[in-house]
Order: C-alpha cells, then structure tokens, then sequence
C-alpha cells in the first residue's frame, strides 16, 4: 500500500511540473480590449499604442500576441454583453477600459467566474468600487495620478500670469474670469482637473472668478462647442476657458472663431484656453496660436503598458516585478503614467 501512495505520489508531482513546463512554455496569448468607444481621441492613441507595441513586444519577448479589441459605444450594457460574449472564446486575458465608471463590479463578475485575469486602465473605477473591483479582485489598474494634470494646467496659468497678467486679464479688473469644461460628472480624473486647474492656480497667486456653475461636455467637441457658444453670449467678459481634454477645448475655440476670437491671425483677439491630452489637433492648435496649451496624457505609453502588464502577469505570474520602468503606487495594485506641460514654447 505505502508502494502504491509513493507511485502515485512521483506520478502527480511529474504531472505537475509537466503542467508548470506547458505554462511556462505558451507563447501565444490571446488578448481581448473592452474599450469604451472607439471614437474618443485619447482613447484612440492608446488603441494605436497597444496595437504598436503589440509587434514590438513579439520581437522583445519571443511571443504571440492576438489583440482584439470591442467597441462599447460608451454604453455599459454593450460592454458587459461582450464581456459575456468573449468569456466563451477562452481568451488568456481581458483588457478593460471602462465604459461607465461605476459598472466595473459587473464586468469583474464575468471574468472572475470564468478564471480570466484582467486590468483596467485610463478610466478609473468609481472612488466607492475601486476597492473591491481592483483590489479585491486581485486586477490592476493603469493610469494617471488624477489631480496631475489640473495641477499642472494651474502651473501653466500662474506662469502666464506671473509673465504678462495683463494678457490674461483682458479687463484690467485684476481678477481672471473663467469657465470650466467638465468631462463628465462622476469620472474621477474629470473631478481632480476641474478641482486642481483652479486650486492650484488659487495657491499660486493668480485671482480668480468662475462665471458660471462648471460645464459638462461629456469629454465631447460638438458638445463643448454649442456650450460655449451660448455661454460666450452670455459671459462676453470671459478672459480663461480650462477644458478637461483637448477635443472640448478644441470645440471652444470653435465657438469662439464665430466671434473673431482665437483665429490665430495676427491682430485678432483671443482668451486663454487651456486643454489636456495633447492630441495632434490640439497640438496643432497651440502652434497656430489658436489654443494658449494642453497637457499631455501620454496614449503611446500607456499602451505600452496595458500590454507589458497583461504578458508579465501571463508569463511570470506577477504584476510589476521585472518592471522597474513603473513605479508601484501605495495601494499596490496599480501604476500612473505621468503628464507633462505642452506650451507655445515646447511645441515650436
């Protein structure tokens, strides 16, 4: 008898380090996107970067990568039919960016009963489920340190003011009037740039007054356009626009051509916007003197990211050990990708 367990015993241990030599083995790996829509800008660049380095890490790592991605549509229930969908074709890992900050928990359900690992990245679960979508459920989550970019949006302010107040302030009232273009209400990094953008311009020195209640444009041009348009009317003593992303300060600066204003021809009369994401256009913007600056979410990097953590964990079993280009964040379950400033004088 003691014979037989001692077989059975070798047998199972051989069964398990040939089952340890096959994952180790696997070099293909079947990556799934859930993307919230398609057509935002910023989301767009990160798509672009995942797909990038999507090659480049087949090269660097002597693997396989089969990247698919869905378009939510910015629709939730879209995006936890295909979460539903895609857990039949047995992916090796999901890749989420949230359609609906406050529906990560449904997403989790799916893929936690199905054994699938995941991360979440640029849209952040909502401060009451982050807990227990990330953390709890044993995920990760790549994005930016929230407040950064308002931060850094106040900065670019307080320099411009600190330089010439008198363009900023067009009235000579001493005081900037201003208004805020909000993404939407319950995203957490649209609540730190409109909080920050002014606060830390406050701290700085720079006087401010906001002229209307914040304007939601939900991340949107067209959206942001039409606002301003009857805001401009209203508020023609506006010197200062801060825009969440650069799409809706592009569509500001849309609304504010209608007047004349931010033309980018010499002689013209403009007001200071100050955007987020650095897109082309809006990189275009700021050469063309249409936009006064933005600051750049880095997509490409982001990208990179998303799929350098979905392959360490798959290859070696952990999130960010190896990884010493990213710093781990105190909660321990996620990273941010840094912003940067981009002005008149950087882009020339």
């Amino acid at each position: 008898m003691k014979k037989l367990v001692a077989i059975l015993l070798t047998l199972a241990l051989a069964l398990g380090c040939m089952a340890t030599v096959v994952a180790e083995e696997k070099t293909e790996f079947n990556i799934h996107v859930l993307v919230w829509k398609f057509d935002d800008t910023y989301g767009s660049t990160v798509r672009q970067g995942m797909m990038k380095w999507e090659e480049i890490l087949e090269d660097e790592l002597g693997v396989t990568i089969n990247l698919t991605m869905d378009d939510a549509q910015d629709d939730m229930g879209k995006q936890v039919e295909q979460a539903t969908r895609i857990v039949g074709t047995n992916p090796d890992f999901v890749i989420v960016n949230l359609a609906d900050p406050a529906g990560g928990q449904a997403l989790v359900d799916i893929l936690s009963a199905a054994g699938i690992p995941f991360l979440f990245y640029n849209i952040p679960p909502s401060e009451e489920t982050y807990e227990a979508v990330v953390k709890e459920s044993g995920a990760f989550f790549v994005g930016t340190l929230p407040r950064e970019a308002g931060d850094m949006q106040g900065e670019i302010l307080a320099d411009l003011w600190a330089a010439d107040a008198a363009k900023i302030d067009k009235n000579g009232d001493g005081v900037v009037q201003f208004v805020e273009f909000m993404g939407v209400a319950n995203n957490p990094e649209a609540i730190a740039r409109t909080q920050y953008s002014e606060e830390t311009a406050r701290l700085l020195g720079v006087p401010m007054e906001m002229v209307t209640e914040v304007i939601v444009a939900d991340w949107d041009n067209g959206k942001a356009n039409e606002a301003m348009l009857a805001t401009w009317q209203a508020h023609p003593e506006i010197e200062l626009v801060f825009a969440n992303n650069d799409d809706m300060a592009l569509g500001v600066i849309g609304a504010l051509n209608q007047s004349g204003y931010n033309t980018g021809n010499e002689g013209d009369p403009s007001i200071a916007v100050i955007g987020v994401d650095a897109t082309d256009a809006g990189v275009e913007a700021i050469k063309a003197g249409k936009m006064t600056a933005t600051v750049k979410q880095d997509g490409d990097a982001m990208g990179e990211a998303n799929l350098r953590f979905a392959l360490n964990y798959l290859m070696n079993g952990t999130w960010i050990e190896g990884l010493d280009q990213y710093k781990l964040n105190d909660d321990g379950c996620s990273t941010y990708i840094p912003y940067s400033k981009i002005t008149v004088d950087s882009v020339q």
